[in-house]
């Protein structure tokens, strides 16, 4: 039967490469130069640390700018509430990776109720959704481009 995955994947190597960019930015520019201003990187987590609310916007909208000529889809990051104190200001700022099993069990619910010829089962961080005919798993992909969820979504493993 034929069948392809739902997957939520971001390129851990492009949001690197993102934040090194904006790190050179940062020692360039003349209103950030010689602040205490940086990005840190622990696993799926960018600490962005200023010494001002003002600046922490700043940095975070170069960020978003490096992301977004790298291919990386803005709304994969998730953005807890902003840290200021009197001489820091810190954000951490969250990349999403997979699909949490709210999200996934909401792409199964939607894909029963738009009534297409497929069926849809949760494996994991990914969505596998299989149907008797390439058209109905195309007419799937088309339904969830067009759904209205807070994630990128990508298509794998496409099988006749």
């Amino acid at each position: 039967m034929p069948s392809f995955d739902v997957v939520s994947k971001v390129d851990n190597h492009e949001v690197t490469n993102a934040i090194d960019q904006v790190t050179r930015e940062i020692n360039t520019r003349f209103d950030l130069k010689g602040t205490d201003t940086r990005l840190e990187l622990l696993k799926n987590t960018i600490t962005i640390i200023a010494p001002s609310d003002f600046q922490l916007k700043q940095v975070d909208e170069i960020l978003r700018n490096k992301l977004a000529k790298r291919n990386v889809d803005i709304r994969s990051l998730d953005y807890k509430p902003a840290e200021v104190k009197l001489n820091e200001a810190r954000q951490e700022v969250e990349v999403k990776q997979g699909l949490d099993s709210e999200t996934a069990k909401k792409i199964v619910k939607s894909i029963k109720e738009a009534s297409l010829k497929v069926q849809a089962t949760i494996q994991g961080e990914q969505v596998r959704v299989t149907g008797k005919k390439r058209d109905d798993l195309q007419a799937a992909i088309a339904y969830l481009r067009e759904a209205k969820l807070n994630l990128p979504l990508q298509f794998e493993n496409f099988r006749d």
